[in-house]
């Protein structure tokens, strides 16, 4: 059983500036800003949605499939996925192209700017869902424009299940391209921000886009989850992380253990509850990638949070 995970692989170039961002910006010169901001330190870390979604995935003992469009500066990423025994059949190179590219400045008041650099990204149309073998689910996670209309429309068309994931990339869309996506899909997932998003953009409250599919999960960060399915709401709780390091990656742990416990077939009160443990051990760490428990250690890290045992 293979999940085939339609979304972006990224370089996050994460830097930290020794100061505060307000005591060098002057508000009365916003309109000609022109600012340099020293930084130090910095890291390059692996990222992207669906980079890290197969990670997690990985972790679990999953079989994930990426598909994904690359640039000409992949080579360090794909050596990376070879050591993990992460296929890349699936995975695009675009010549004259960069992979996508996050470039994050954090001051230290925890206030970001950020600027994203697309690349490749912009052709993931070129890849197609029929291309994979042997898929039984799927998630269409942030990615080009076209390439998240085509996947979610290909997903559909060949009646195989699949997560609609709109994250950061649901302002590039209309209410009724929204509202599509969400009758094609067999699932729906979104964090409390993004869910408010979707219910502006569409028109429809929570219960009813629920009602369109077969759950629709909100994360809500330490407050946990909720899961709509069925007509009734399932509170998901989160464990206490044991440090608060670094939220990059959460959402996308959290989505691992979703399509792994649709996988295996569990119930959704534990399927929840995986998810919110990987996004609890994630962020005790910095990077999206950076997390590496044995499914043993998950395993009883899961019995000592929810009082009861899972096999991985």
């Amino acid at each position: 059983m293979h999940t085939l995970i339609c979304g972006s692989m990224a370089y996050d170039n994460i830097m930290v500036f020794p100061d505060q961002f307000k005591n060098h910006i002057l508000p009365e010169q916003i309109h000609i800003l022109n600012v340099a901001f020293l930084v130090p330190e910095m890291r390059r870390e692996f990222g992207g949605c669906a980079g890290n979604i197969a990670y997690n995935m990985k972790l679990l003992g999953g079989h994930p499939l990426v598909m994904a469009t690359v640039g000409d500066d992949f080579d360090a990423y794909a050596a990376r996925l070879g050591n993990l025994d992460i296929a890349r059949t699936h995975i695009r190179h675009v010549p004259d192209t960069f992979t996508g590219q996050a470039f994050i400045t954090t001051d230290l008041d925890d206030n970001q700017i950020t600027a994203f650099h697309p690349g490749a990204m912009g052709f993931s149309e070129q890849n197609s869902v029929g291309e994979a073998q042997d898929v039984t689910l799927g998630i269409v996670s942030p990615d080009g424009r076209e390439g998240m209309l085509q996947h979610a429309r290909q997903f559909h068309e060949a009646g195989i299940p699949f997560v609609f994931d709109p994250g950061q990339g649901m302002p590039m869309f209309n209410g009724e391209e929204l509202l599509n996506f969400v009758d094609q899909a067999t699932y729906v997932t979104v964090n409390d921000y993004e869910a408010k998003l979707l219910m502006d953009k569409t028109g429809q409250t929570l219960e009813q886009l629920a009602k369109r599919v077969k759950a629709l999960i909100v994360t809500l960060g330490a407050q946990g989850s909720m899961i709509l399915t069925e007509g009734k709401q399932i509170d998901i709780p989160t464990p206490t992380p044991a440090e608060v390091l670094d939220p990059t990656g959460c959402g996308d742990a959290y989505r691992a253990g979703l399509l792994h416990g649709m996988q295996q077939g569990w119930d959704w009160e534990t399927t929840g509850r995986l998810a919110s443990l990987l996004g609890a051990i994630k962020i005790a760490s910095r990077g999206g990638q950076n997390h590496a428990p044995s499914r043993a250690e998950l395993c009883e890290q899961f019995k000592q949070h929810f009082n009861y045992m899972i096999e991985l």
